[in-house]
Parts: C-alpha cells; sequence; structure tokens
C-alpha cells in the first residue's frame, strides 16, 4: 500500500536558491531564488500541506520576503541539525516528503516516506535520495520535483490541459 502523503518540507538555501549568499559590508545583502518553483508548487498545493524551513537566522528575513511574503507559504527557522527533532512534531516522517541539498540532511533522507535532492546537492546526499533532479538548487529544481511528484503520487500535470483548469500561478495571476 503506498502512503498517504501529508506535507512536503523544503530547505530554502541551495534549493530554493542557488545556495550562494551575498555579503555586502553591512551584511547579508541578497540571495538568489529561481524561476517556475513557485508555481511547480502551486501545483501541488492541492495534495500537500507545503512548508518551508532554513538555517539561515542571518537570513531569515530575505527568506521571510520571499517565501511568506510572496508566495505565501509558511517559513521556519530550525537548525540543519534539528530538522527530524521539528519533523516529528509537524507529522508522521513517513508522510513527508523533505527536499534538502546539504551535510547534514541525509539524517532526514534515512527517516522520511521520500526524499528529494537538487541536483547541485552534496554527493553523498544524492546518493540517500530516492530523486535526484537534473536542475541545481535557485535553477527550477523544486518546479522539476513539483512536476515528479504529481506525476509519481498525485495527478499528473497535464499542459494540453492547463489553461482550462484555474491554478493560482506566481504574481497572482489566474491561467
Amino acid at each position: 500500500m503506498a502512503p498517504e502523503w501529508k506535507a512536503l518540507f523544503i530547505d530554502v538555501d541551495g534549493v530554493m536558491t542557488d545556495g550562494k549568499f551575498y555579503y555586502s559590508a553591512t551584511g547579508k545583502a541578497m540571495k538568489a531564488f529561481g524561476p517556475d518553483d513557485h508555481d511547480g508548487l502551486n501545483l501541488l498545493r492541492p495534495y500537500l500541506d507545503i512548508q518551508f524551513v532554513t538555517g539561515d537566522q542571518r537570513g531569515f528575513e530575505i527568506s521571510k520576503s520571499r517565501i511568506v511574503d510572496d508566495m505565501n507559504f509558511p517559513l521556519h527557522l530550525v537548525s540543519t541539525i534539528k530538522r527530524m527533532e521539528w519533523i516529528r512534531e509537524c507529522a508522521s516522517p513517513t508522510s513527508v516528503i523533505y527536499m534538502g541539498d546539504g551535510i547534514f540532511d541525509h539524517y532526514v533522507f534515512r527517516e522520511v516516506g521520500y526524499s528529494i535532492a537538487p541536483a547541485n546537492a552534496d554527493p553523498f546526499l544524492k546518493s540517500c535520495a530516492h530523486f535526484v533532479t537534473q536542475r541545481s538548487g535557485g535553477d527550477r529544481a523544486v518546479a522539476e520535483a513539483a512536476l515528479h511528484l504529481l506525476d509519481k503520487f498525485f495527478e499528473p500535470y497535464n499542459r494540453a490541459e492547463a489553461l482550462r483548469t484555474p491554478v493560482a500561478v506566481s504574481g497572482n495571476w489566474k491561467t
């Protein structure tokens, strides 16, 4: 019997972004988020509780601006080494899909029901993942993962029918 998926938890830095931190003399100035990821996640919204997690305290407000303010998803500040404790508080780990890229994410990958790594993730982590995207973090990796999840577990995205069914897309437009 296939698991009943409840949640998709996504690490921000290196998955939604290119993983680089841009500093000025005054501190962390920006992060580079990629295109299409928001749209891909909106296709998954009917099926999963989607939440984001970051361990980046200094860049939290930058991530919040994109994830919470622009995309309307929850964002949590959780240390990379405390992720499994946080996941257990949120949901049964076997009902969770997790997308991460870092050197400590293999601890999470071992316990969640399904794991995804972007192409530029830590090499050991990619060997632990159920699915590795062809795209890198910050370059449509999350959109690719969303389409993969739709195909594998839910209802495949039908590109021919996309304009007939209203879907919220980035920029608050509707198809």
